[in-house]
């Protein structure tokens, strides 16, 4: 027990190891008030580190007592000791005269200090130093003895080497290294420590941590040594945060705990070293940064673009970019760009019209006003809206500059609903192909990070690649539009009219992506009331199927007005695909691409070029070619390598018609046959492509049958008739177009048709005329009964003038009339501008000037020469003929 320093005795008056001596922040006793009391020692005592022996010496200059320390420093047990002389059992021989004499000198009441060498216990460790204290003193009888404290000098020179190895370590570490004693107040610092915060390394004795940290990372320091000292377990690289004299940016520790123990195993402290890591610290965030950056290239490469559609586009970008770079974000595309404005999308001030496509918020559902917001602006912008923005504002800069800025948030106190929750902005351009398409806005809210530069050349990389995608999808879909353009001028407007028929018809794609493709179905309007129907499919698909699709379907018109035969209307079109299907080499290939007869080798020629490959695969088509004539109610049908057409009859199942195959369009060298059918009242003529029976998930003859069961029974309306074909069929298959004509025949009535033979003689242009007159009352249309006799009595004329053999003369009425005059000559009339000397030549004007539509064809025995007049619709009055008579001179 040692008196060296006393606290405040106890409430229950206890000392010891587990009393007030204990570890524990207790203040010390020099630091209190009133007397000291006994106590336990202070741990780190230095009598903990040098350990005391002690033994006396009797008047008879013998050792008399031999303490356990002096046996366990000295090595020598107390059995040897006791009793003997000093001298002669542990000082060496030569210096015995010495050792007696200073024993004497001691007997006789003088101090003595000094070091002694002993002899150690025989085969223990090798001979000693000790430095020796002797006090003389007296027994109870009064005789001089002594009593003798010693230390080993190997041992003090250790706790000399330690110490000074300790002092070296503690001042010259370049980390801060700090001692806190068990009250948790600072012993010591070193000079890195005081560098650091200031001040020599004096002024932080009895410091707290309170002292130089914030509170709040006081307060973690402080039961973090609390905890370390309590348990013993170290805590390593506990994160500090503060600020340091002078300096505004805040510091960062690693700081590491451990509990310091005495030589007696007893806690004296808490050792505690600092390492600045703000650099380090720095560069990890760097570091993830970076990392984070690469993520988010790599996701925008994977998402952006995947769709070609222009607002899915700009909210991907944001999907991207919220919250993962940014608390919210916007897209503003030009409105010129939106609208399929050909002309540059921007103006080079900045300030053209730019509609909002696309808002994102990981802060609030409903749109903020940003920082980029106009000063004077009432309201956010909303997804949808057309806005500008102002001339000298930093979006319109950015727009005009092409380069991005960053807007600091205007401060506000009027609440988030005007921007004060947003403390920075990044107006990126989005620029593709040197041309600024809008504007993308990434903006952090208050308590995230200010945007820096690599933040600005991240958001110029996401805008640059959500640019380009957006341009493509623009340029997409202008061509796209064109297609479509394309498409749909080449296919009927509407529901066509025909007379004696019904009409309904569909194209449905491929796919929705193109939209276009070398389907093709007509319906064209003949001289008498007939109806040619068409349908083809160009083999391809895609842009140049539709144009070789409206290549063929102009040439199917043109043919058609020639009046010819169905099977001639074919072997000329199949003539002009092979012409436009490339050169010679093109039509070779052709002729070995015969896929549906088999008749040729697939395999295209050796030596052929791509291109001329690619040109005679797209000009290759099938055509069913069919003219109905609603007097006769008779269909002559023509097929080119097409599925042969579907007839139902009332009460009946559907029948795929005879119809010769022949040869797909642009293969050529076989001739084409024709067929004629008789068709009903009320029956359903069917004409399709192949993409409405064909896949690859069941055969044709499969689709076939599945065809004729949905058109079996088909009573209901012609257009609830094609939805019921279309729903029960697999059309979404997307391999092929489908096209789809249905017709219902009803046929022209008896007493809609007019018929007469007249004689060749003069005679019969009064007949003929007499003849109209009379049909045209019956019919009620008084009103062109003048321009029909006028125009009748031309034709009459001429078919005896020019012609010969009988006359027949035939007035058709549906949706307007028709006057056809039969004769047996071959020659066709043909219109010449007569001159004013002529007597005549200028009927066939009159017939021009009068009528609709004039025109001629061949028939088996002669031709027929036909002329059209529009019915009274009681709006616009007739021609009349007496003033187009006079205007012929």
């Amino acid at each position: 027990m040692s008196s060296g320093g006393a606290e405040p005795a106890q409430a229950d008056g206890q000392g010891g190891a587990d009393g007030p001596g204990d570890p524990g922040g207790r203040p010390r006793a020099c630091d209190l008030p009133g007397p000291p009391v006994w106590q336990s020692s202070r741990p780190g005592s230095i009598y903990d580190y040098i350990r005391v022996a002690s033994f006396s010496l009797g008047p008879d200059g013998r050792i008399d007592q031999w303490s356990e320390r002096a046996e366990q420093m000295l090595g020598i047990p107390a059995r040897y000791a006791i009793g003997k002389d000093p001298v002669e059992a542990f000082v060496p021989s030569e210096l015995h005269e010495t050792g007696h004499r200073k024993v004497s000198e001691i007997l006789d009441g003088r101090e003595w200090t000094g070091l002694v060498p002993y002899r150690r216990e025989e085969g223990g460790e090798a001979d000693g130093l000790a430095e020796i204290y002797v006090m003389p003193s007296r027994n109870e009888e009064g005789e001089r003895a002594a009593v003798c404290v010693c230390v080993d000098v190997r041992a003090l020179r250790g706790i000399e080497t330690d110490l000074a190895a300790s002092q070296a370590v503690f001042g010259q570490s370049p980390m801060g290294f700090t001692l806190f004693g068990t009250d948790l107040k600072l012993l010591r610092v070193n000079e890195r420590f005081a560098t650091v915060f200031g001040g020599p390394a004096s002024k932080y004795r009895g410091c707290t941590p309170h002292d130089f940290l914030p509170r709040s990372e006081a307060d973690r320091m402080a039961a973090a040594l609390r905890r370390v000292l309590d348990t013993g377990e170290p805590v390593t690289e506990m994160q500090l945060v503060g600020l340091v004299p002078g300096e505004d940016d805040r510091r960062r520790w690693s700081v590491s705990l451990y509990r310091l123990h005495g030589a007696s195993g007893r806690p004296i402290g808490v050792a505690a070293l600092a390492a600045d890591v703000t650099g380090r610290r720095r560069a990890e965030r760097e570091a993830a940064n970076a990392r984070r950056n690469l993520a988010l290239l790599n996701e925008a490469g994977a998402r952006i673009g995947n769709s070609l559609d222009l607002e899915t586009t700009a909210r991907t970008l944001l999907d991207v970019a919220v919250p993962q770079f940014c608390d919210l974000a916007s897209v503003d595309l030009y409105q010129g760009l939106l609208s399929n404005d050909e002309a540059p999308p921007g103006m080079s001030d900045g300030s053209a019209e730019l509609r909002r496509v696309a808002f994102a918020s990981a802060v609030s559902d409903a749109p903020l006003a940003t920082a980029s917001v106009p000063e004077d602006a009432s309201d956010p912008i909303a997804v949808g809206a057309v806005h500008r923005y102002p001339f000298n504002s930093p979006c319109a800069g950015a727009l005009r500059t092409a380069q991005a800025q960053i807007i600091p948030g205007r401060e506000s106190d009027d609440g988030p609903e005007l921007g004060a929750v947003v403390h920075s902005t990044l107006a990126v351009p989005m620029v593709a192909r040197d041309t600024v398409v809008g504007l993308v806005q990434f903006s952090r809210t208050k308590g995230s990070e200010p945007f820096g530069e690599r933040d600005t050349a991240l958001a110029v990389e996401l805008a640059a690649r959500a640019a380009v995608c957006i341009d493509n999808a623009r340029l997409y879909r202008r061509e796209h539009e064109r297609a479509l353009i394309l498409q749909r001028s080449l296919l009927p407007p509407g529901d066509p009219e025909a007379a004696g028929l019904d009409i309904a018809c569909r194209y449905l794609p491929g796919t929705t992506a193109t939209e276009v493709g070398g389907d093709w179905f007509d319906v064209i309007e003949l001289p008498g009331h007939r109806t040619a129907l068409v349908v083809g499919d160009v083999m391809g698909r895609g842009l140049r199927a539709a144009v070789a699709m409206g290549e063929l379907r102009t040439a199917v018109r043109t043919l058609a007005l020639l009046d010819l035969e169905p099977a001639e209307v074919l072997s000329a079109l199949d003539e002009i695909a092979r012409g436009l299907g490339g050169d010679g080499d093109g039509r070779r290939s052709a002729r070995a691409a015969r896929g549906r007869s088999g008749a040729a080798d697939p395999a295209p020629e050796t030596g052929r070029s791509a291109r001329t490959a690619d040109l005679s695969e797209v000009y290759l088509a099938t055509c069913v070619y069919a003219v109905y004539d609603p007097i006769t109610r008779r269909c002559t049908f023509a097929n080119a390598g097409h599925l042969p057409p579907v007839l139902v009859e009332e009460g009946e199942d559907a029948l795929l018609l005879d119809v010769p195959p022949g040869m797909p369009l642009g293969v050529g060298g076989e001739p084409f046959e024709e067929i004629e059918v008789e068709l009903p009242d009320g029956a359903l003529l069917a004409l399709y492509t192949d993409g409405l029976v064909e896949s690859r998930d069941h055969p044709l003859d499969e689709g076939l049958q599945a065809f004729r069961t949905a058109l079996s029974g088909a009573d209901r309306p012609l257009e609830d008739a094609c939805d019921h074909v279309l729903s029960a069929l697999d059309t979404s298959h997307g391999e092929d177009d489908i096209a789809l004509l249905m017709a219902r025949v009803h046929g022209l009535p008896k007493d809609a048709v007019g018929d007469w033979s007249l004689a060749p003689e003069a005679r019969s242009v009064a007949r003929a005329r007499e003849l109209a007159r009379e049909q045209l009352t019956d019919w009620g249309l008084q009103e062109l009964v003048d321009t029909t006799e006028l125009l009748v009595s031309e034709l009459v004329t001429n078919a005896l003038r020019h012609g010969h053999g009988e006359i027949r003369l035939r007035l058709l009425l549906d949706r307007s009339l028709v006057c056809e005059v039969w004769d047996a000559d071959l020659a066709q009339p043909r219109r010449r501008r007569a001159r004013d000397t002529d007597e005549g030549g200028r009927g066939l004007q009159l017939v021009g000037l009068l009528s609709e539509g004039w025109g001629s064809r061949r028939t088996p025995r002669g031709k027929t020469v036909w002329f059209e007049l529009g019915l009274p619709d009681g709006e616009s009055p007739a021609a009349d003929p007496t003033e187009a008579l006079l205007s012929l001179f």
